[in-house]
């Protein structure tokens, strides 16, 4: 099974390509969209929501994952393995949290590259038929890399690192690590902490655990990315209750 992430959008050809280029290389696999509406080229804000993702992955599938500003330069790819499952996307930090967090990680650098790659479309062309390839048992050649981007990258990030279709925006901040009685404060508005949407009255603004274990800035009812003004990359600060 192969997991899609990316952020191309649903919109246009770029999916459908790669779903093609995946049946191409292995007839019959199953392909599901993770996510497709991450914030553009920013593959730092997607390494944060991903890491929250993949413990419901299941064991032995491939995340082929492309949020890729640096497409056609220098920029390397890898194949990840961490606990079980399979990452294969650019050198970028896309994979970095997620390794962290992980019992066993080992990357490798993605040497293979099929006949006719384009330079401006590597999903399509290099990182699904890898990830293909990957998942179906017939890895791709890979070399030795010792020093991935994001290595470095904090494991929790105080940033909104994603706004979902409700304007809800996600932060870096694992939900357990944010005491159940701090306050959050982004975009110059307090948010308190609340179990759910309707312990608060309709516009009212908190904070909650989200069903994937991340803190998360919510208006019951309402877009907090619209009349707040939060978007990707909106600092987030905890405090204690008053």
């Amino acid at each position: 099974m192969i997991f899609l992430y990316t952020d191309f959008g649903l919109e246009g050809p770029y999916v459908g390509q790669m779903r093609t280029a995946i049946q191409r290389e292995a007839p019959g696999l199953q392909v599901v969209d993770l996510c497709h509406d991450l914030a553009p080229f920013d593959p730092r804000a997607a390494a944060y929501l991903l890491a929250a993702l993949v413990p419901f992955l299941p064991d032995g599938c491939c995340v082929v994952g492309v949020v890729d500003p640096g497409v056609g330069s220098e920029r390397g790819a890898v194949v990840l393995e961490a606990d079980g499952r399979w990452f294969v996307g650019p050198d970028n930090g896309l994979f970095a949290v997620l390794a962290q967090r992980a019992d066993k990680a080992e990357w490798r650098k993605l040497a293979w590259r099929p006949d006719g790659i384009s330079a401006s479309f590597h999903g399509r062309d290099l990182f699904a038929p890898a990830g293909a390839r990957v998942v179906t048992g017939r890895p791709p050649e890979t070399a030795a890399l010792s020093a991935p981007v994001g290595t470095e990258w904090p494991q929790e990030l105080a940033e909104v690192v994603y706004i979902d279709h409700y304007g809800n925006a996600m932060t870096g901040l694992p939900g357990a690590r944010v005491g159940p009685g701090s306050v959050l404060h982004a975009g110059g508005r307090r948010f308190l902490s609340a179990r759910t949407f309707s312990d608060l009255p309709p516009g009212g603004a908190f904070w909650y655990v989200n069903s994937c274990g991340l803190a998360e800035l919510a208006l019951n009812q309402d877009s907090a990315a619209r009349v707040i003004g939060l978007s990707t990359g909106t600092a987030v600060e905890v405090s204690e209750p008053d």
